[in-house]
């Protein structure tokens, strides 16, 4: 069985959201300075590179990352290449057995190079999230910085996805991995009434 690590590595380049809080770390205590051991701290955003939107993140009344079903973030999912296309229908995904997939990764290559935030990315059609509700989905996952348009200020998709209880993971890390089924493995850290956290991504098949 082989494990594909679909994580963005987080590393002071890589983009944040226009705005956010980039990362960075700094060193507290050194070994080569005379430390019993090496010790850091870092500083991010809970939506830095890979990670996991919690309902409350697009939601007041919506739950903390501490509080959503973990179940929906292990267990079989299916990576679909969409690459090229700028609206994700329905049609594009039809094919796929979503009942034996719960969990939807979609390869859109919309964001290649993590240094720069992307100024568009793809996007999904409306009624997409609703169709995945109506297939028994429980986790969409995309290689992008967010399931709606960059420039969106209403967030449809978002919110249309949080009504079919579907979790939300953004900014994987799907080149190179080959189309098709696997067992995801992607838990966000429990913050406390957080409105999301970075998360180790792994699909093993």
């Amino acid at each position: 069985m082989r494990i594909y690590d679909i994580t963005l590595p987080i590393q002071p380049n890589l983009a944040v959201w226009f705005g956010d809080t980039p990362y960075s770390q700094s060193i507290q205590c050194a070994i080569e300075e005379g430390a019993t051991v090496n010790l850091s701290s870092v500083t991010l955003s809970l939506h830095t590179g890979t990670h996991a939107d919690a309902p409350y993140h697009y939601s007041s009344q919506g739950a903390g990352i501490d509080g959503v079903d973990l179940n929906a973030y292990v267990g079989a999912a299916y990576l679909l290449d969409v690459s090229g296309k700028a609206v994700i229908t329905v049609e594009d995904i039809a094919h796929i057995d979503l009942r034996a997939y719960p969990r939807l990764l979609l390869r859109t290559g919309g964001w290649r190079d993590h240094s720069q935030f992307p100024s568009e990315i793809p996007v999904l059609a409306p009624g997409v999230p609703d169709y995945l509700g109506s297939q028994g989905v429980v986790l969409l996952g995309l290689d992008v910085p967010s399931v709606d348009a960059i420039e969106s200020k209403t967030l449809p998709n978002h919110h249309a996805l949080g009504r079919n209880r579907i979790a939300i993971l953004e900014s994987l890390a799907l080149e190179g991995v080959p189309e098709g089924g696997y067992e995801l493995i992607a838990l966000p850290l429990p913050f406390a009434g957080a409105d999301g956290s970075p998360v180790r991504a792994i699909l093993r098949g």
